[in-house]
């Protein structure tokens, strides 16, 4: 199967066809629903990779892309949220890998900021997940339109019908099958596409590495009982016909907003039906278009906005990247931009395309790419850059920190390489830190979303900053900062309570529980606390 050229009727080279050709789209998922296996085959069938497990070099292949960091290597799991930028078919793919992880969903949650539509991928045998609909609740909020990928369909799981049905009731989405399993489990053999009536069947290849040949056969096929068997092909006809005449109609408008979502099976770990999928991706997803913010991607003016900062993507630069989403106009490299939160004009004088931790200088870039600017401290989230007047600043995700530690630096010769590791990861978002304003307690205290931060922050700070450090766990549950002005004079800190400082110096207290901050909150009416900052 081949792809046609992107349909795009708009002066070639132009921006209305730069737009018109772009994709850009986050894939999210419970852990372990498949998602970072989907996201490989994709990148195999769009030739960015030669071999699962291997990204095209032009020196040599190397390990596959997505999950850079050794903690993402050493344990499977996905941390941080990964841009993957290639041409296919007259495409311009911006694919957006996201952490399945609770602990990580912040980094989630602001790249869903970044995208036009999204990949809701399912475990066939889970079906819905806690996470999965944490993630589908936020895109509902956005209206980005959603595609589902129902995996594993050659494991034992859940009948299809079940599974569109607990689409329907849990995620209140109508669901719209645009193939439909033949076989599952040890049996499954492809996909019945409906809108060309034909039956896909694939062969499985050496360690899955590479395409999965494909079959075509006609439904009514008289050869097509002989291959899959009676019973199959019986059982596939009679849940083609119930579909054809009881199924949801897809609507395009109703996708756009985010009210239907177009449903598709596979395995993508033996590539099977990755590539039909692909496909219908690059069809069905919108291009870029006004954004909530009001901005036209068709503007003359160029716009974009910061939604990630990474710092050591590349060991030899040890530099910090900023993950610029454009809205708006066309980049240009050295370009001067206008910055909106500090009030002064910016060069844009390193910027680079993506591939994971992979980078390459470019000259240009258009409303739905993903670029990476050097940030050399001048950028934090949120931050809008444009060649026109100043625009607000988005307004990224945050959420509170619900565990706190204090970090011992155990060799008290890095203490710098142990301040300026501490910095950058909270310039990422990945961590808060609070400090004694008294001066008495050295060690900083970490506050984070999920436990499974601190070992992130364990882990980067060794291999990042060569600095070994402990956590020592304290008793506290979340944080307040102080809005009003009575918060700026002496407030008595109550039995446990800690009083502490943010990295402005902004007054914040650190309680045990809830009901500590409720109490607080009575014998203090007029102090106004506020959970995010």
């Amino acid at each position: 199967m081949t792809l046609s050229p992107s349909p795009v009727t708009a002066a070639s080279g132009g921006l209305a066809h730069e737009i018109a050709r772009r994709r850009t789209f986050a894939i999210i998922s419970h852990p372990d629903a498949g998602k970072t296996t989907l996201t490989e085959k994709l990148l195999l069938y769009a030739g960015a990779i030669d071999l699962a497990g291997a990204v095209r070099s032009r020196a040599n292949q190397r390990h596959a892309a997505s999950d850079w960091m050794a903690m993402e290597q050493d344990r499977g799991i996905s941390i941080t949220a990964s841009a993957l930028e290639m041409e296919y078919a007259g495409y311009r793919i911006n694919l957006l890998d996201t952490p399945g992880h609770q602990d990580f969903s912040e980094d989630t949650y602001r790249t869903l900021m970044a995208v036009d539509s999204a990949v809701m991928v399912l475990d066939a045998a889970n079906g819905i997940e806690p996470q999965t609909l944490k993630l589908f609740q936020v895109c509902k909020m956005r209206h980005i339109p959603i595609l589902t990928f129902i995996n594993k369909m050659d494991r034992d799981g859940k009948e299809p019908l079940e599974l569109l049905d607990e689409i329907e009731s849990v995620l209140q989405i109508a669901p719209v099958p645009m193939n439909w399993p033949v076989g599952s489990g040890p049996w499954f053999q492809g996909v019945y596409d409906f809108e060309r009536n034909e039956v896909l069947r694939f062969e499985r290849t050496d360690h899955n590495e590479t395409r999965a040949p494909i079959s075509v056969t006609g439904l009514e096929d008289p050869g097509l009982a002989a291959v899959i068997g009676d019973a199959a092909w019986q059982e596939l006809r009679d849940q083609a016909e119930l579909l054809d005449g009881a199924g949801n109609e897809f609507d395009p408008e109703r996708f756009a907003r985010g009210e239907v979502t177009p449903v598709f099976f596979g395995s993508a770990l033996n590539n099977f039906g990755v590539e039909p999928f692909l496909e219908s991706l690059l069809k069905l997803a919108p291009p870029p278009d006004a954004r909530a913010d009001g901005v036209d991607p068709l503007s003359d003016v160029f716009s974009g906005f910061v939604f990630k900062i990474q710092a050591n993507m590349d060991m030899k630069h040890r530099d910090r990247i900023a993950f610029v989403r454009v809205c708006s106009g066309r980049f240009e490299r050295d370009m001067v931009v206008n910055h909106a939160r500090l009030g002064k004009k910016v060069r844009l004088g390193r910027a680079y395309k993506l591939f994971a931790r992979e980078r390459q200088p470019i000259d240009e870039a258009f409303p739905g790419d993903v670029i990476g600017v050097v940030n050399p401290g001048t950028f934090a989230l949120g931050d809008m850059l444009t060649t026109g007047g100043n625009l607000p600043s988005v307004e990224i995700p945050r959420f509170p920190s619900e565990h706190f530690a204090a970090l011992v630096n155990t060799d008290i010769a890095r203490y710098k390489q142990f301040q300026r590791g501490l910095n950058q990861l909270e310039e990422e978002g990945a961590v808060q830190i609070f400090n004694d304003p008294s001066g008495l307690r050295r060690e900083p205290i970490l506050g984070v979303v999920g436990e499974l931060q601190f070992d992130v922050v364990i882990s980067r700070l060794r291999d990042e900053y060569g600095v070994d450090v402990r956590i020592e766990r304290q008793p506290y549950e979340c944080a307040r900062w102080v809005e009003s002005d009575e918060g700026k004079a002496r407030i008595p800190v109550l039995r446990g309570m800690l009083a502490c400082v943010d990295r402005n110096q902004k007054p914040v207290y650190l309680f045990s529980s809830k009901w500590e901050v409720d109490y607080f909150q009575g014998q203090n009416p007029d102090v106004k606390l506020a959970e995010i900052q």
